[in-house]
């Protein structure tokens, strides 16, 4: 997400080097996905930069990859877990949870795949899980089976709240690119562990995405109250005002408990002059 080139020059420094981008957009945010793990183990020195330019409480969440979660359906895949362990091992703590993200047709009969393949994970890490088949939402028995399974092996379950996204019809090619991929799920929210995370999908329109997470305003001021540490990721469709919707976002919880810590200070777009 570091490198979206609608935020190059207009949110962040442009032109930056590969090497810069993650270190510009820390100062923007304290988290954020790695969603392009998804597709494949990155190279250690390509790691070993990203830790150089975040600080240790820096959050990544990380994607494990789809020959993992998708083509392997969590099942005879340890060499390629041990892989990824080793790639990612150069951000220590800053590699805050891992993002188990299952197919669609990932269903309540396949739940003791994911205890057994949870059960085999090193202790050295979070796991988090995000499912999308519908049975985890209609069905209460599944439900409460998944929560078992999540429960026993300390993971969270990751909710995808697209309920503003699917609120109306779309009214930008972003929106309607939206609609075409991503889950139309009920929201969940519903922390199992002390660091709940959430992904939030509002609109393009700056107003609907804020309207949208109200629900999510107070939920993360309980959870902090309860003594949680949540991470919230923010998206809209075209993403192009992500960053100050989720400087936004932080600054409503704020206004519900003033003493949470400001974020940081966004680096400058332009070089500092003296006039």
């Amino acid at each position: 997400m570091w490198t979206l080139t609608s935020w190059q020059g207009r949110l962040l420094p442009h032109p930056l080097p590969p090497g810069e981008r993650l270190r510009a957009y820390a100062t923007w945010c304290n988290a954020v996905e790695g969603n392009t793990t998804f597709y494949a183990t990155p190279a250690r020195n390509t790691v070993e930069s990203w830790a150089r330019q975040t600080g240790p409480d820096f959050r990544l969440v990380l994607k494990l990859p789809r020959t993992i979660t998708h083509e392997g359906r969590l099942t005879g895949v340890d060499e390629e877990v041990r892989s990824f362990l080793e790639a990612i091992e150069p951000l220590g703590p800053r590699a805050e949870t891992l993002w188990i993200q299952l197919p669609g047709s990932f269903g309540p009969t396949d739940l003791g795949t994911l205890a057994a393949f949870l059960r085999g994970l090193p202790g050295s890490h979070r796991y988090a899980v995000e499912v999308r088949h519908r049975a985890f939402f209609d069905d209460v028995r599944s439900v409460r089976l998944l929560e078992g399974v999540l429960a026993g092996a300390g993971a969270e379950w990751v909710p995808f709240d697209t309920t503003t996204l699917f609120r109306s019809p779309p009214t930008s090619d972003a929106e309607r690119e939206a609609w075409s991929k991503k889950p139309r799920m009920p929201r969940r929210s519903v922390a199992l562990t002390d660091r709940p995370i959430v992904r939030y999908l509002g609109r393009d329109d700056t107003a609907s995405t804020i309207e949208g997470w109200r629900h999510w305003i107070g939920t993360v001021a309980e959870w902090l109250r309860e003594g949680r540490s949540p991470t919230v990721f923010v998206h809209t469709p075209d993403n192009a005002d992500a960053l100050t919707l989720a400087r936004r976002f932080h600054d409503d919880v704020r206004a519900l408990l003033p003493g949470i810590e400001p974020l940081p200070e966004p680096m400058p777009t332009e070089p500092l002059t003296l006039f």
